[in-house]
């Protein structure tokens, strides 16, 4: 698991002050590049390599609103991984209290830049299970 710290900017909220659902696959997404990037695997990398690694399914609870200029905590895990898909699980918190915000998914798929599903290279798949393995790629 690892977790992003990112404060809500005024830009992300409505009216009221208050954080627009849709900010909250951003803060997913955000989350899950980290964690590949602690895994040594970088997407322009891979994109040069013509491997690309669209999203199939996503899911969002929304529990509680978070507000302009609270700070949030995104939390990440992969809990499914193989050469053909990741999927991840996410709990946005709001930094100060631990209170949580809204819990996910989502999952990828490996693709070649044709949109057939494909097999990510060994290379790849080792250095994301060494990470997993890890079990704590700590605090952004």
């Amino acid at each position: 698991m690892i977790a992003i710290k990112d404060r809500v900017r005024f830009v992300e909220t409505d009216l009221m002050g208050v954080v627009h659902h849709s900010n909250y696959l951003r803060w997913f997404e955000m989350a899950r590049v980290e964690y590949l990037r602690r895994a040594n695997v970088m997407l322009p990398e891979l994109i040069a390599a013509g491997i690309l690694f669209p999203i199939t399914d996503v899911q969002c609870k929304y529990i509680q609103s978070a507000y302009f200029d609270e700070i949030v905590r995104v939390e990440a895990e992969l809990v499914d991984f193989s050469r053909a898909k990741l999927c991840f699980a996410y709990r946005v918190l709001r930094d100060a209290d631990d209170v949580l915000l809204a819990e996910g998914k989502t999952q990828n798929v490996f693709t070649g830049t044709n949109g057939k599903i494909s097999r990510l290279p060994q290379l790849y798949c080792d250095r994301i299970q060494a990470l997993r393995q890890a079990k704590d790629g700590g605090l952004a």
